[in-house]
């Protein structure tokens, strides 16, 4: 089968336009822009193309038509890459990933507009639409593998490796529920203080909101040393095999940076721009591990 050239421009532009929506569904969480356009969808109040524009309004109604174009590009991009490389064993999985929980992000904001939603609820909107943009960026790899003419087959990982990589993997999915459930309950500014919640003081949390801050801060220290285990390990046994021993140098540094943005947030009192780069680092981070472990499903044992 010819290769088609277009494909791969096509694919780029496919995960950039994701990565759009999940910087632009996290900046409307941060701005409390999601009742920018009331109690109304698709239209925005009561209003195909609303003649009022304030800043809240700009921010849903912009997610939205984002949201609505990048999803057009994902059918193509999921059919195109069925018929161009469905060969290759993940391609077709992929491209229903990735359409499914595109077309399921999607639905959980209209229902969060029209009918409301609990905030337990709410903070899978972000991971669902982080498990989208991971397969629409592991099918862009795969274009680009097959034009490269790249044999991940070759790869040989070992047991500890494949445990690390998967066990990893499905805890930074929590890691990213705790992170979206501390926006959703208001709980930023519960505790004031780095790392500790108040004066640097080693007590439990008080109330529920401090709980749900410290939760997460407690889940981004332990992947941040798992994550640091598993670099050491790599520059160790797998020297030889640069994708590995760069993919988890890149990884530490990625969780290294998510750690940092997410102390500044405090510091700063939620300084927009950190937030942003925080949500970022952690949509970067979550991409290559899943990249991981599609070598790591490849590879033959070491």
């Amino acid at each position: 089968m010819r290769y088609n050239k277009f494909l791969k421009w096509f694919a780029v532009a496919s995960t950039i336009g994701m990565l759009l929506i999940l910087l632009g569904g996290a900046l409307v969480t941060k701005t409390d822009s999601g009742m920018g356009c009331g109690r109304h969808w698709p239209g925005c109040n009561g209003q195909l193309i609303p003649d009022e524009i304030t800043a809240e309004v700009l921010i849903e109604f912009s997610h939205r038509l984002v949201t609505g174009a990048v999803g057009i590009l994902i059918v193509v991009l999921s059919v195109w890459s069925w018929k161009a490389i469905g060969h290759i064993r993940e391609t077709k999985l992929l491209s229903f990933l990735a359409l499914f929980f595109l077309i399921l992000q999607a639905l959980i904001g209209a229902a969060q507009v029209l009918w409301g939603q609990g905030d337990f609820i709410l903070a899978l909107h972000f991971g669902i639409s982080l498990i989208s943009f991971a397969s629409v960026l592991l099918l862009t790899l795969l274009i680009f593998e097959v034009d490269k003419k790249f044999d991940a087959d070759t790869l040989k990982i070992g047991k500890t490796l494949k445990t690390h990589t998967i066990g990893v993997t499905i805890y930074s999915y929590i890691v990213v529920y705790t992170g979206a459930l501390v926006r959703h309950t208001e709980s930023e500014l519960s505790c004031t203080d780095w790392p500790m919640c108040k004066n640097g003081d080693f007590s439990l949390p008080q109330n529920f909101w401090e709980w749900v801050q410290m939760g997460h801060r407690t889940a981004a220290a332990l992947i941040f040393i798992w994550l640091l285990i598993i670099a050491i390990h790599a520059i160790r046994h797998y020297k030889n095999q640069r994708v590995i021993y760069w993919g988890w140098i890149i990884a530490f540094s990625l969780v290294t940076l998510q750690v940092l943005a997410g102390a500044i947030v405090i510091i700063t009192r939620l300084n927009l721009y950190v937030a942003l780069a925080h949500s970022l680092f952690v949509i970067l981070l979550f991409g290559l591990l899943t990249y991981m472990v599609l070598l790591v499903s490849r590879s033959r044992q070491n």
